[in-house]
């Protein structure tokens, strides 16, 4: 379970706080206006920055000091976070080795979790060879590899059209979600939440809340969801 004791973020005239436990192995809808500072929680939960105060755990564990590559946590980026001049594979084998020196066993892992994401024999291909709907699973590919517990993602699939949106998402629960991954999503729009997410929480006037299940959150907004959803 990832807990957030008297966590306090600051940066510049921004503030927000966090004194809550996010469910673990299910998945967790961030939900709130532009600028409330739900991406600024995912970067901490990465270790990208860390809190101003209070303490961060994971399953007990306190996360302060552990540099973000060491961290249980994978990321999806809205950019993907592709590198265009590796093939499909090799964006996918980072998520193994950061030098990409793979074993065979590694080799094939990365081929498997390309062929569980729909890619099967494009292995071989650069992202300016793919689709934005197929750069996405590339870099979901690169998750499932990984095999990390805790997966953060931050509006990945914004760019899609929604036909291509609402499949990616259906992946998540299909890849992610089923095999136990603790989840948490960044999204400005309630019908993905309604799609994927079990509980839900928000982010606004410089708090999150405590999640809660998605349905009675949007169904039932506080004030601040309800202007937000308009």
């Amino acid at each position: 379970m990832l807990i957030f004791e008297d966590v306090l973020i600051v940066q510049g005239d921004f503030t927000l706080s966090a004194d809550i436990s996010l469910p673990d192995q299910s998945i967790t809808a961030l939900i709130g206006p532009s600028g409330a500072g739900k991406s600024t929680l995912l970067s901490v939960i990465a270790g990208f920055f860390a809190p101003t105060r209070g303490r961060i755990s994971w399953n007990g564990d306190d996360m302060a000091g552990v540099a973000p590559g060491a961290r249980p946590v994978s990321m999806l980026f809205q950019d993907n976070n592709l590198f265009p001049h590796l093939t499909a594979a090799q964006n996918v084998g980072l998520g193994l080795r950061p030098d990409l020196r793979l074993s065979p066993a590694q080799k094939a892992a990365t081929e498997a979790a390309l062929a569980q994401v729909g890619l099967a024999g494009f292995g071989n291909r650069k992202p300016g060879a793919l689709s934005g709907g197929q750069q996405s699973r590339v870099a979901l590919a690169r998750v499932l590899v990984a095999d990390r517990p805790l997966v953060l993602l931050d509006e990945p699939f914004s760019a899609l059209g929604p036909a291509l949106k609402d499949e990616m998402l259906d992946l998540v629960k299909e890849k992610l979600h089923a095999t136990g991954k603790t989840v948490i999503m960044v999204t400005h729009d309630p019908a993905d939440a309604r799609r994927v997410a079990d509980f839900a929480a928000l982010v606004a006037d410089g708090v999150v809340s405590a999640p809660v299940a998605t349905a009675e959150l949007l169904d039932n907004p506080p004030p601040a969801l309800a202007a937000y959803l308009g």
